[in-house]
């Protein structure tokens, strides 16, 4: 058969960070906001681990002349801008099943 599409347990994107440097992040979860995407990523370290459990949020772009076009992910500079996007993504945690990811809760 052609070859499928790389199907890893999650999607991930890579990012260049300012000081010139790579990370894969794994997709967590789009969220739309007032007519604005965001995207919320893991960011994983070389072993594809996420040690510190932060996450990161960026504005998010598709092109929808050109559905092969990379998605454009754009810094969120506004402070409040960025705090909401985390609120709503605490809402999202609330009602997603996340325990796969967080493991079994302490009993």
């Amino acid at each position: 058969m052609g070859n499928s599409m790389e199907n890893d347990e999650e999607m991930t994107v890579e990012l260049d960070l300012e000081d010139g440097s790579r990370v894969t992040c794994a997709i967590i979860t789009i969220l739309t906001l007032q007519n604005q995407d965001y995207i919320a990523l893991l960011p994983l370290d070389e072993n594809g681990e996420n040690t510190d459990g932060e996450v990161w949020f960026y504005r998010y772009h598709e092109d929808e002349n050109d559905p092969n076009a990379e998605p454009e992910l754009t810094y969120i500079e506004d402070e409040a801008e960025y705090e909401i996007v985390a609120d709503v993504f605490d809402e999202y945690l609330d009602n997603a099943e996340f325990d796969e990811i967080v493991g079994e809760e302490d009993m």
